[in-house]
Protein backbone atom coordinates (compact mmCIF):
# COMPACT_ATOMS: atom_id res chain seq x y z
CA UNK A 1 0.00 0.00 0.00
CA UNK A 2 1.31 3.39 -0.91
CA UNK A 3 0.33 6.81 0.50
CA UNK A 4 0.16 9.78 -2.68
CA UNK A 5 3.13 11.88 -1.75
CA UNK A 6 5.16 9.74 -0.19
CA UNK A 7 8.12 9.57 0.15
CA UNK A 8 8.41 13.37 -0.45
CA UNK A 9 10.60 14.91 -3.36
CA UNK A 10 14.14 15.85 -3.35
CA UNK A 11 16.62 13.60 -1.87
CA UNK A 12 19.50 12.63 -3.17
CA UNK A 13 19.27 9.48 -5.40
CA UNK A 14 20.89 6.02 -3.90
CA UNK A 15 23.52 4.30 -5.62
CA UNK A 16 22.49 0.89 -7.46
CA UNK A 17 18.68 1.65 -6.47
CA UNK A 18 16.25 0.65 -7.95
CA UNK A 19 17.21 -2.87 -8.56
CA UNK A 20 17.59 -3.59 -12.58
CA UNK A 21 14.38 -5.02 -13.84
CA UNK A 22 12.32 -3.94 -11.65
CA UNK A 23 12.15 0.23 -11.69
CA UNK A 24 8.43 0.15 -12.32
CA UNK A 25 7.67 -0.98 -8.39
CA UNK A 26 9.88 1.94 -7.03
CA UNK A 27 10.05 5.33 -6.49
CA UNK A 28 11.96 7.16 -9.41
CA UNK A 29 15.33 8.15 -8.19
CA UNK A 30 16.50 11.50 -6.48
CA UNK A 31 13.28 10.71 -4.09
CA UNK A 32 14.50 8.79 -1.28
CA UNK A 33 14.04 9.91 2.44
CA UNK A 34 17.08 10.32 3.38
CA UNK A 35 19.00 13.45 4.47
CA UNK A 36 21.81 14.64 2.25
CA UNK A 37 24.92 12.59 2.54
CA UNK A 38 23.13 9.92 4.67
CA UNK A 39 23.45 6.68 4.28
CA UNK A 40 27.62 7.28 3.58
CA UNK A 41 28.76 6.37 0.36
CA UNK A 42 31.63 3.46 -0.01
CA UNK A 43 30.55 1.84 3.03
CA UNK A 44 31.47 4.18 5.90
CA UNK A 45 30.29 3.80 9.29
CA UNK A 46 26.37 4.64 10.16
CA UNK A 47 26.29 7.71 12.58
CA UNK A 48 25.80 7.19 16.24
CA UNK A 49 22.53 6.22 17.31
CA UNK A 50 19.83 9.02 18.89
CA UNK A 51 20.12 8.43 22.90
CA UNK A 52 17.07 6.36 23.98
CA UNK A 53 17.54 3.70 21.15
CA UNK A 54 18.45 0.44 22.42
CA UNK A 55 22.34 -0.22 21.63
CA UNK A 56 23.12 3.21 21.31
CA UNK A 57 26.48 3.99 20.27
CA UNK A 58 25.79 2.79 16.64
CA UNK A 59 23.37 0.86 14.33
CA UNK A 60 23.94 -2.82 13.95
CA UNK A 61 26.16 -3.12 10.56
CA UNK A 62 24.20 -3.68 7.14
CA UNK A 63 22.25 -7.36 7.66
CA UNK A 64 22.76 -6.95 11.84
CA UNK A 65 19.08 -7.65 12.07
CA UNK A 66 16.91 -10.18 10.05
CA UNK A 67 15.62 -9.77 7.04
CA UNK A 68 11.89 -9.98 8.43
CA UNK A 69 11.16 -11.63 4.27
CA UNK A 70 11.62 -14.93 6.49
CA UNK A 71 8.02 -14.61 8.58
CA UNK A 72 5.02 -15.84 7.58
CA UNK A 73 3.84 -13.29 4.91
CA UNK A 74 6.82 -10.94 4.34
CA UNK A 75 7.13 -8.98 1.12
CA UNK A 76 9.21 -11.01 -1.85
CA UNK A 77 12.80 -9.57 -2.10
CA UNK A 78 12.52 -7.07 -4.64
CA UNK A 79 9.11 -5.93 -3.83
CA UNK A 80 8.73 -2.62 -1.85
CA UNK A 81 8.11 -2.74 1.52
CA UNK A 82 4.80 -1.04 2.23
CA UNK A 83 3.85 0.40 5.87
CA UNK A 84 0.51 0.14 7.27
CA UNK A 85 -1.00 2.81 9.00
CA UNK A 86 1.45 5.45 8.03
CA UNK A 87 -0.27 8.73 6.66
CA UNK A 88 2.25 11.35 4.46
CA UNK A 89 4.32 13.18 7.33
CA UNK A 90 2.87 10.82 9.86
CA UNK A 91 5.23 7.71 10.08
CA UNK A 92 6.02 5.33 13.04
CA UNK A 93 5.95 7.87 15.62
CA UNK A 94 2.87 8.67 18.26
CA UNK A 95 0.89 11.53 17.36
CA UNK A 96 1.21 15.02 19.65
CA UNK A 97 -0.17 14.09 22.88
CA UNK A 98 2.65 11.64 23.53
CA UNK A 99 -0.02 7.74 23.41
CA UNK A 100 2.48 5.76 22.51
CA UNK A 101 2.45 2.00 21.78
CA UNK A 102 2.63 -0.87 24.07
CA UNK A 103 5.67 -2.51 22.72
CA UNK A 104 9.20 -3.26 20.85
CA UNK A 105 12.35 -1.49 21.58
CA UNK A 106 13.49 -1.26 18.02
CA UNK A 107 13.87 1.60 16.13
CA UNK A 108 11.59 1.99 12.86
CA UNK A 109 13.19 0.73 9.68
CA UNK A 110 12.79 0.70 6.06
CA UNK A 111 15.10 -2.26 3.74
CA UNK A 112 14.44 -0.60 -0.01
CA UNK A 113 13.98 -3.87 -2.44
CA UNK A 114 14.67 -5.99 0.36
CA UNK A 115 18.33 -5.32 1.05
CA UNK A 116 20.19 -6.71 3.96
CA UNK A 117 20.54 -2.55 5.17
CA UNK A 118 17.80 -1.37 6.88
CA UNK A 119 18.41 2.63 8.03
CA UNK A 120 16.09 4.29 10.48
CA UNK A 121 13.48 6.68 8.61
CA UNK A 122 14.34 10.10 9.34
CA UNK A 123 11.49 12.68 9.07
CA UNK A 124 8.53 10.11 9.43
CA UNK A 125 7.65 11.14 12.76
CA UNK A 126 5.30 14.25 13.74
CA UNK A 127 7.10 17.25 12.68
CA UNK A 128 9.69 15.93 10.69
CA UNK A 129 12.21 15.07 13.83
CA UNK A 130 13.08 11.74 15.14
CA UNK A 131 12.85 11.74 19.03
CA UNK A 132 15.75 11.50 21.38
CA UNK A 133 13.30 8.77 22.79
CA UNK A 134 9.57 7.11 21.90
CA UNK A 135 6.83 7.88 24.18
CA UNK A 136 7.54 5.76 27.36
CA UNK A 137 10.87 4.33 26.59
CA UNK A 138 9.30 2.18 23.66
CA UNK A 139 9.13 1.58 19.60
CA UNK A 140 5.76 0.80 17.65
CA UNK A 141 4.88 -2.76 17.28
CA UNK A 142 6.43 -3.83 14.62
CA UNK A 143 3.88 -4.78 11.59
CA UNK A 144 4.07 -8.27 9.49
CA UNK A 145 3.62 -7.57 5.51
CA UNK A 146 0.36 -9.29 4.04
CA UNK A 147 -1.22 -12.36 5.48
CA UNK A 148 0.47 -14.91 8.45
CA UNK A 149 -0.22 -17.90 6.75
CA UNK A 150 2.18 -18.03 4.12
CA UNK A 151 5.68 -19.45 4.55
CA UNK A 152 5.22 -20.27 8.72
CA UNK A 153 8.02 -22.96 9.80
CA UNK A 154 8.05 -24.50 12.83
CA UNK A 155 11.73 -25.28 14.26
CA UNK A 156 10.86 -29.43 14.73
CA UNK A 157 9.99 -31.48 11.57
CA UNK A 158 9.03 -35.03 11.75
CA UNK A 159 12.07 -37.01 11.59
CA UNK A 160 12.94 -39.17 8.72
CA UNK A 161 12.81 -43.00 8.83
CA UNK A 162 11.15 -42.87 11.66
CA UNK A 163 10.72 -46.17 13.93
CA UNK A 164 8.33 -45.75 16.72
CA UNK A 165 9.44 -49.23 18.00
CA UNK A 166 13.15 -48.31 18.26
CA UNK A 167 12.46 -45.11 19.92
CA UNK A 168 10.39 -46.64 22.43
CA UNK A 169 13.27 -49.56 23.43
CA UNK A 170 16.24 -46.06 23.28
CA UNK A 171 13.45 -44.67 25.99
CA UNK A 172 12.98 -48.09 28.37
CA UNK A 173 17.37 -48.21 28.27
CA UNK A 174 17.54 -44.46 29.46
CA UNK A 175 15.19 -45.02 32.26
CA UNK A 176 15.61 -48.72 33.34
CA UNK A 177 18.33 -49.28 36.20
CA UNK A 178 20.29 -46.73 38.22
CA UNK A 179 19.62 -43.22 36.96
CA UNK A 180 18.12 -41.29 34.01
CA UNK A 181 20.42 -40.99 30.74
CA UNK A 182 18.60 -38.18 30.25
CA UNK A 183 20.41 -36.96 27.08
CA UNK A 184 19.44 -40.20 25.19
CA UNK A 185 15.93 -38.77 26.23
CA UNK A 186 16.69 -35.27 25.04
CA UNK A 187 18.00 -36.79 21.43
CA UNK A 188 14.76 -38.66 20.94
CA UNK A 189 11.91 -36.35 21.84
CA UNK A 190 13.64 -33.27 20.47
CA UNK A 191 13.90 -34.81 16.85
CA UNK A 192 10.21 -36.22 16.83
CA UNK A 193 7.34 -33.86 15.53
CA UNK A 194 4.16 -34.38 18.27
CA UNK A 195 2.51 -37.22 16.14
CA UNK A 196 5.67 -38.89 16.10
CA UNK A 197 5.46 -38.62 20.06
CA UNK A 198 2.22 -40.25 20.00
CA UNK A 199 2.91 -43.40 18.18
CA UNK A 200 6.09 -43.68 20.69
CA UNK A 201 3.98 -43.61 23.42
CA UNK A 202 1.28 -46.30 22.14
CA UNK A 203 4.42 -48.50 21.11
CA UNK A 204 6.35 -48.18 24.65
CA UNK A 205 2.69 -49.80 25.85
CA UNK A 206 2.54 -51.86 23.17
CA UNK A 207 6.00 -53.29 23.93
CA UNK A 208 6.33 -53.06 27.98
CA UNK A 209 2.89 -52.87 29.02
CA UNK A 210 3.73 -49.80 30.63
CA UNK A 211 2.70 -46.14 30.58
CA UNK A 212 5.47 -44.11 28.93
CA UNK A 213 4.44 -40.69 30.56
CA UNK A 214 4.13 -42.60 34.10
CA UNK A 215 7.47 -43.97 33.68
CA UNK A 216 9.04 -39.92 32.67
CA UNK A 217 7.20 -38.95 35.79
CA UNK A 218 8.80 -41.06 37.67
CA UNK A 219 12.23 -40.41 36.22
CA UNK A 220 12.48 -36.79 36.06
CA UNK A 221 11.35 -33.71 38.11
CA UNK A 222 10.53 -30.07 37.98
CA UNK A 223 10.84 -27.87 35.07
CA UNK A 224 12.40 -30.93 33.22
CA UNK A 225 9.18 -32.98 33.81
CA UNK A 226 6.55 -30.03 32.99
CA UNK A 227 8.81 -29.55 29.35
CA UNK A 228 8.41 -33.48 28.92
CA UNK A 229 5.32 -33.88 29.80
CA UNK A 230 4.32 -30.77 27.32
CA UNK A 231 5.69 -31.99 25.04
CA UNK A 232 4.35 -35.79 25.10
CA UNK A 233 0.60 -33.94 25.45
CA UNK A 234 -1.37 -33.81 22.02
CA UNK A 235 -1.68 -29.98 20.75
CA UNK A 236 -5.54 -29.55 21.69
CA UNK A 237 -5.11 -31.61 24.67
CA UNK A 238 -2.25 -29.71 26.07
CA UNK A 239 -4.27 -26.45 25.34
CA UNK A 240 -7.14 -27.50 27.05
CA UNK A 241 -5.08 -29.07 30.59
CA UNK A 242 -3.39 -25.28 29.93
CA UNK A 243 -7.00 -23.95 30.14
CA UNK A 244 -8.16 -25.90 33.42
CA UNK A 245 -4.81 -25.40 35.30
CA UNK A 246 -5.43 -21.90 34.40
CA UNK A 247 -8.75 -21.89 36.45
CA UNK A 248 -7.92 -24.91 38.98
CA UNK A 249 -8.01 -23.72 42.37
CA UNK A 250 -7.58 -20.18 43.69
CA UNK A 251 -7.08 -17.54 41.48
CA UNK A 252 -6.95 -17.63 37.67
CA UNK A 253 -4.34 -17.02 35.46
CA UNK A 254 -5.51 -14.52 32.73
CA UNK A 255 -2.99 -14.29 31.01
CA UNK A 256 -3.04 -18.04 29.91
CA UNK A 257 -6.61 -17.70 28.89
CA UNK A 258 -5.92 -14.66 26.68
CA UNK A 259 -2.30 -16.36 25.37
CA UNK A 260 -5.01 -19.40 24.18
CA UNK A 261 -7.94 -17.98 22.97
CA UNK A 262 -7.05 -15.06 21.71
CA UNK A 263 -4.68 -16.50 19.42
CA UNK A 264 -5.98 -19.74 18.47
CA UNK A 265 -7.81 -20.14 15.18
CA UNK A 266 -11.29 -21.35 14.76
CA UNK A 267 -10.98 -25.04 14.21
CA UNK A 268 -8.33 -24.91 16.90
CA UNK A 269 -10.46 -23.52 19.24
CA UNK A 270 -13.71 -25.68 18.87
CA UNK A 271 -11.36 -28.96 19.01
CA UNK A 272 -10.30 -27.26 22.70
CA UNK A 273 -13.68 -26.59 23.34
CA UNK A 274 -14.74 -30.32 22.49
CA UNK A 275 -11.67 -31.74 24.17
CA UNK A 276 -12.19 -29.92 27.25
CA UNK A 277 -15.50 -31.13 27.36
CA UNK A 278 -14.19 -34.67 26.78
CA UNK A 279 -11.36 -35.14 29.59
CA UNK A 280 -12.04 -33.00 32.08
CA UNK A 281 -15.91 -33.16 31.45
CA UNK A 282 -16.56 -29.60 32.27
CA UNK A 283 -18.05 -27.09 30.18
CA UNK A 284 -14.90 -24.42 28.83
CA UNK A 285 -17.21 -21.30 28.67
CA UNK A 286 -19.41 -22.38 32.05
CA UNK A 287 -15.90 -22.48 33.77
CA UNK A 288 -14.68 -18.68 32.08
CA UNK A 289 -17.91 -17.26 33.39
CA UNK A 290 -17.30 -18.84 36.69
CA UNK A 291 -13.90 -17.61 37.03
CA UNK A 292 -14.07 -14.27 35.01
CA UNK A 293 -16.59 -11.01 35.12
CA UNK A 294 -17.56 -8.45 33.19
CA UNK A 295 -16.40 -7.08 29.62
CA UNK A 296 -13.39 -9.51 30.13
CA UNK A 297 -15.54 -12.38 30.78
CA UNK A 298 -17.55 -11.41 27.46
CA UNK A 299 -14.56 -11.19 25.22
CA UNK A 300 -13.72 -14.73 26.44
CA UNK A 301 -16.93 -16.21 26.03
CA UNK A 302 -16.85 -14.52 21.98
CA UNK A 303 -13.40 -16.21 21.65
CA UNK A 304 -14.59 -19.38 22.54
CA UNK A 305 -17.34 -19.65 20.02
CA UNK A 306 -14.40 -20.12 17.24
CA UNK A 307 -16.63 -18.33 14.70
CA UNK A 308 -14.47 -15.45 13.67
CA UNK A 309 -14.96 -14.74 9.98
CA UNK A 310 -11.61 -16.26 8.53
CA UNK A 311 -12.14 -15.11 4.80
CA UNK A 312 -8.58 -14.32 3.69
CA UNK A 313 -9.78 -11.55 1.45
CA UNK A 314 -10.05 -7.77 2.76
CA UNK A 315 -13.05 -5.50 2.16
CA UNK A 316 -11.41 -2.23 2.32
CA UNK A 317 -14.68 -0.63 2.70
CA UNK A 318 -15.48 -2.53 5.77
CA UNK A 319 -12.20 -1.30 7.56
CA UNK A 320 -13.05 2.39 7.03
CA UNK A 321 -16.29 1.92 8.10
CA UNK A 322 -15.24 -0.11 11.29
CA UNK A 323 -12.07 2.25 12.04
CA UNK A 324 -15.32 4.99 11.99
CA UNK A 325 -17.45 2.96 14.52
CA UNK A 326 -14.21 2.29 17.05
CA UNK A 327 -13.35 5.61 17.15
CA UNK A 328 -17.08 6.75 17.39
CA UNK A 329 -16.77 3.88 20.48
CA UNK A 330 -13.61 5.61 22.22
CA UNK A 331 -11.53 8.31 21.29
CA UNK A 332 -14.30 10.18 19.90
CA UNK A 333 -17.01 10.20 22.57
CA UNK A 334 -16.87 10.54 26.36
CA UNK A 335 -16.60 7.07 28.16
CA UNK A 336 -16.24 3.74 25.91
CA UNK A 337 -18.63 1.15 24.33
CA UNK A 338 -16.58 -1.92 25.11
CA UNK A 339 -19.82 -3.71 22.99
CA UNK A 340 -18.52 -2.10 19.56
CA UNK A 341 -14.79 -3.16 20.37
CA UNK A 342 -15.73 -6.61 21.07
CA UNK A 343 -18.19 -7.50 18.24
CA UNK A 344 -15.64 -5.79 15.79
CA UNK A 345 -12.33 -7.47 17.45
CA UNK A 346 -14.18 -10.98 18.25
CA UNK A 347 -15.44 -11.27 14.06
CA UNK A 348 -13.20 -9.86 11.80
CA UNK A 349 -10.62 -12.04 9.95
CA UNK A 350 -6.90 -11.83 11.37
CA UNK A 351 -5.89 -9.55 7.47
CA UNK A 352 -9.56 -7.35 7.98
CA UNK A 353 -8.30 -6.59 11.77
CA UNK A 354 -4.89 -5.65 9.76
CA UNK A 355 -6.70 -3.45 7.62
CA UNK A 356 -8.90 -1.77 10.20
CA UNK A 357 -5.63 -1.16 11.94
CA UNK A 358 -4.27 1.12 8.86
CA UNK A 359 -7.62 2.98 8.46
CA UNK A 360 -7.87 3.63 12.38
CA UNK A 361 -4.60 5.26 12.03
CA UNK A 362 -5.67 8.21 9.07
CA UNK A 363 -9.23 8.19 10.77
CA UNK A 364 -8.10 9.11 14.21
CA UNK A 365 -4.54 10.17 13.79
CA UNK A 366 -3.80 7.90 16.60
CA UNK A 367 -2.66 4.43 16.49
CA UNK A 368 -5.64 1.78 17.76
CA UNK A 369 -3.28 0.07 20.08
CA UNK A 370 -2.52 3.12 21.97
CA UNK A 371 -6.01 3.76 21.40
CA UNK A 372 -7.59 0.85 23.23
CA UNK A 373 -4.71 1.44 26.08
CA UNK A 374 -6.03 4.74 26.82
CA UNK A 375 -9.86 3.43 26.61
CA UNK A 376 -9.36 0.20 28.79
CA UNK A 377 -7.52 -1.01 31.56
CA UNK A 378 -6.49 -4.78 33.15
CA UNK A 379 -7.26 -7.74 31.38
CA UNK A 380 -9.65 -6.90 28.77
CA UNK A 381 -7.02 -4.47 27.44
CA UNK A 382 -4.65 -7.40 27.47
CA UNK A 383 -7.40 -9.35 25.49
CA UNK A 384 -7.96 -6.53 22.92
CA UNK A 385 -4.13 -6.18 22.41
CA UNK A 386 -3.46 -9.59 21.86
CA UNK A 387 -5.79 -10.03 19.00
CA UNK A 388 -4.60 -6.41 17.35
CA UNK A 389 -1.14 -7.73 17.71
CA UNK A 390 -1.92 -11.26 15.93
CA UNK A 391 -3.34 -9.80 13.82
CA UNK A 392 -0.58 -7.35 13.01
CA UNK A 393 2.27 -9.71 13.60
CA UNK A 394 1.70 -12.87 15.44
CA UNK A 395 5.56 -14.49 15.69
CA UNK A 396 5.85 -10.60 17.53
CA UNK A 397 3.69 -11.20 20.00
CA UNK A 398 4.41 -14.92 20.99
CA UNK A 399 8.64 -13.31 20.97
CA UNK A 400 7.44 -10.36 23.24
CA UNK A 401 5.73 -13.00 25.69
CA UNK A 402 8.65 -15.18 25.54
CA UNK A 403 11.06 -12.36 26.16
CA UNK A 404 8.71 -11.11 29.74
CA UNK A 405 8.76 -14.63 30.82
CA UNK A 406 12.36 -14.32 31.14
CA UNK A 407 13.32 -10.83 32.10
CA UNK A 408 14.26 -9.67 35.41
CA UNK A 409 14.86 -12.03 38.09
CA UNK A 410 13.40 -15.39 38.31
CA UNK A 411 11.49 -17.02 34.77
CA UNK A 412 8.48 -17.74 34.49
CA UNK A 413 8.90 -21.26 33.26
CA UNK A 414 5.05 -22.96 32.39
CA UNK A 415 4.99 -19.27 30.16
CA UNK A 416 8.31 -20.30 28.30
CA UNK A 417 7.42 -24.06 28.33
CA UNK A 418 4.48 -23.34 26.86
CA UNK A 419 5.01 -20.94 23.75
CA UNK A 420 8.28 -22.68 23.05
CA UNK A 421 6.15 -26.32 22.82
CA UNK A 422 2.82 -24.81 21.62
CA UNK A 423 4.45 -23.17 18.46
CA UNK A 424 7.59 -25.33 18.11
CA UNK A 425 5.74 -27.15 14.79
CA UNK A 426 4.07 -23.87 13.44
CA UNK A 427 6.04 -20.61 13.60
CA UNK A 428 8.84 -20.75 16.13
CA UNK A 429 11.01 -20.10 13.27
CA UNK A 430 9.60 -16.55 12.71
CA UNK A 431 9.19 -15.73 16.61
CA UNK A 432 12.87 -16.49 16.71
CA UNK A 433 13.66 -14.02 14.12
CA UNK A 434 11.23 -11.30 15.37
CA UNK A 435 12.82 -11.74 18.44
CA UNK A 436 16.20 -10.95 17.75
CA UNK A 437 14.64 -7.73 15.38
CA UNK A 438 13.13 -6.75 18.84
CA UNK A 439 15.70 -7.50 21.60
CA UNK A 440 19.10 -7.15 19.85
CA UNK A 441 19.85 -10.73 20.85
CA UNK A 442 18.61 -14.29 20.25
CA UNK A 443 15.92 -16.82 21.54
CA UNK A 444 18.67 -19.17 22.40
CA UNK A 445 21.20 -16.51 23.95
CA UNK A 446 18.23 -15.84 26.76
CA UNK A 447 17.19 -19.37 26.82
CA UNK A 448 20.56 -20.47 28.12
CA UNK A 449 21.43 -17.29 30.58
CA UNK A 450 17.99 -18.23 32.54
CA UNK A 451 17.54 -22.13 32.20
CA UNK A 452 20.35 -24.90 33.32
CA UNK A 453 20.63 -28.36 32.71
CA UNK A 454 19.23 -30.93 31.03
CA UNK A 455 16.42 -28.79 30.97
CA UNK A 456 18.29 -26.13 28.89
CA UNK A 457 19.40 -28.89 26.87
CA UNK A 458 15.96 -29.53 26.16
CA UNK A 459 14.84 -26.27 25.39
CA UNK A 460 17.86 -25.37 23.06
CA UNK A 461 17.56 -28.19 21.27
CA UNK A 462 13.69 -27.76 20.40
CA UNK A 463 14.50 -23.77 19.51
CA UNK A 464 17.25 -25.48 17.27
CA UNK A 465 20.21 -23.94 19.04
Amino acid sequence: MSYPGYPPTGYPPFPGYPPAGQESSFPPPGQYPYPSGFPPVGGGAYPPAPSGYPGAGGYPAPGGYPVPGGYPGASPAGAAPSYPGVPPGQGFGAPPGGAGFSGYPQPPSQSYGGGPAQIPLPGGFPGGQMPSQYPGGQAPYPSQPATVTQGAQGTIQPAAHFDAMRDAEILRKAMKGFGTDEQAIVDVVASRSNDQRQKIKAAFKTMYGKDLIKDLKSELSGNMEELILALFMPPTYYDAWSLRNAMKGAGTQERVLIEILCTRTNQEIREIVRCYQSEFGRDLEKDIRSDTSGHFERLLVSMCQGNRDENQNVNHQLAQEDAQRLYQAGEGRLGTDESCFNMILATRSFPQLKATVEAYSRVANRDLLSSVAREFSGNVESGLKTILQCALNRPAFFAERLYYSMKGAGTDDSTLVRIVVTRSEIDLVQIKQMFSQMYQKTLGTMIASDTSGDYRKLLLAIVGQ
